[in-house]
């Protein structure tokens, strides 16, 4: 029979995943046996891609055509009342693997390699994802199996190489709201004359992602050429890793890994390092926050988590340094993009009124950056991180990586805002990392640039009743609304106890 519809553009995001539409009584859909969420093989000329069916039973489509979603749209190529072939796909020998490793069964890198090549190439439904993270989640991937996962995903992107040696790199396992040292550290680091390509992430399950308050301040978008270009004039860049073609599959895992909303310390080391090695990186700090709220909870998990990086990274070839910090509470008072920008341009132009929390972790990274990059001596490298900021060269710098990746711009400004206050006098023993990180997110976080909150006081505080405690910040009352609604039936975000 003739397998072809006409194509049709509906307009539907659905991110990386192809989705195509076909009416339940389209003799394709009824000669295959086709059902929703069937995976079938589109082909529009010389492209060709896996899409997941959805069945459409109204008027919305005609039996003869196959409504495309943005991201079949753009993998096809696709024009207005092309033809669609449709026929099965080659079935996912690789799942096998993941089946197995669902029974305990050892991830060889074979196996890792075939899983990543076929999730790359798109070949994996959301599902056949989801059940690959499920599969090796908590602690179900051994030290091996998480350096074959790194190296497969590695293998599967682009690779950058740069004539400068070492070539330093920071980053934050996270679970710690308002924690926005990186601009700080690129700055400061570059500024001491080392190499630093920062490439980094939107939110996952935060109210913001570098890359999300960085794009409040500058263009993050950079293809491969614009960021190379940008490093080999000014030393260093933060931009967008989604942008580039750096460990790929990891941004397509992540956005299965956001609605399950659960970590692997396997999946956490390879989409690091893989990131890390894509970016050519050869010295990395990483910064372990921890606290009863952060993602990890414990000094055991830190150093868990710690080890298992540091292996990792020796046997691909990096050099990792580990902080372990305090994840008790948020760092800084912005949360939310445009907030968290806020804070890093006051520690940056040295306000008086900058956050002094955010300044001194921010010094400590970079501290450690430039010793772990031969900088400077040994126990010497707080020093000239501060020296560096306190003069006005780390801000220097900032500038000038932001004009070579498009130019400076003010973050903006929320429309509405309202102050959530205390209940009870007392001092502050606790702030709920998670609870509050959701206010933010309610009220538009991170989609909503000017959104987030504002946090007016931290642990140790002495409160009194009716003290404003944060203020919610949106880009529409509807938003600070539902925020402000969350926030009123969770007063148990802030643990406020009498002074003894």
């Amino acid at each position: 029979m003739n397998r072809v519809l006409q194509a049709r553009r509906l307009g539907v995001d659905t991110y990386q995943e192809p989705v195509v539409f076909m009416r339940a009584d389209c003799d394709i859909c009824r000669s295959e046996g086709f059902s929703a969420l069937a995976r079938v093989r589109l082909t529009i000329g010389n492209a060709s891609l896996i899409a997941t069916l959805n069945v459409v039973h109204s008027d919305l489509l005609a039996a003869h055509e196959a409504g495309l979603s943005e991201a079949a749209w753009q993998g096809l190529l696709a024009s207005d009342g092309a033809e669609v072939h449709v026929d099965h796909p080659e079935p996912v020998e690789s799942f096998s693997a993941v089946r197995g490793k669902i029974y305990d069964r050892p991830l060889s890198a074979k196996d890792l390699g075939a899983v990543v090549s076929d999730i790359h190439a798109g070949r994996y439904s959301g599902l056949q994802m989801a059940a690959f993270l499920t599969a090796c989640a908590g602690q179900r991937l051994d030290l091996d199996e998480t350096e074959h996962l790194t190296r497969a995903m590695l293998a599967a992107g682009d690779t950058l190489h740069w004539d400068a040696a070492p070539v330093v790199d920071k980053h934050c396992v996270g679970g710690l709201p308002g924690n926005r040292t990186t601009p700080i550290v690129v700055a400061i680091v570059t500024a001491a004359g080392l190499t630093m390509p920062k490439t980094s992430s939107r939110a996952i399950t935060s109210p913001a992602g570098t890359a999300d308050t960085m794009e409040t301040l500058a263009p993050v978008a950079l293809d491969l050429a614009q960021m190379r270009s940008v490093v080999e004039r000014e030393g260093g860049c933060i931009v967008w890793g989604g942008a580039m073609r750096l460990a790929p599959v990891d941004d397509v895992l992540i956005q299965v890994e956001r609605p399950l909303d659960f970590d692997s310390d396997g999946q956490l080391v390879a989409s690091v390092l893989a990131k890390k090695l894509a970016a050519g990186s050869t010295h990395v700090v990483i910064d372990l926050p921890i606290g009863p709220t952060a993602k990890l909870r414990s000094t055991a998990d830190a150093e868990r988590l710690g080890q298992r990086l540091s292996v990792v990274g020796s046997r691909c070839g990096v050099q990792i340094r580990l902080i372990q910090s305090d994840g008790t509470q948020p760092v800084g008072r912005g949360i939310g993009p445009a907030a968290e920008a806020r804070d890093v341009l006051a520690v940056l132009k040295n306000h008086v009124q900058a956050p002094v929390d955010l300044r001194l972790r921010a010094i400590e990274l970079a501290g450690a950056v430039l010793e772990l990059g031969h900088a400077v001596a040994p126990g010497r490298g707080n020093a000239l991180a501060a020296e560096l900021l306190d003069s006005g060269q780390a801000w220097t710098k900032f500038q000038a990586i932001c004009e070579a990746q498009g130019g400076l711009r003010e973050p903006p400004a929320a429309a509405c805002r309202h102050e959530i206050r205390a209940r009870q006098p007392g001092v502050l023993r606790a702030i709920d990392n998670r609870k509050l990180a959701r206010v933010a997110k309610l009220a538009g976080a991170p989609v909503a640039a000017a959104a987030g909150l504002e946090l007016l006081v931290h642990v140790g505080d002495t409160i009194e009743m009716g003290q404003p405690l944060y203020t919610l910040l949106a880009e529409a009352q509807g938003q600070l609304d539902f925020a402000g609604a969350y926030a009123a039936a969770h007063p148990d975000i802030f643990t406020i106890e009498e002074a003894v």
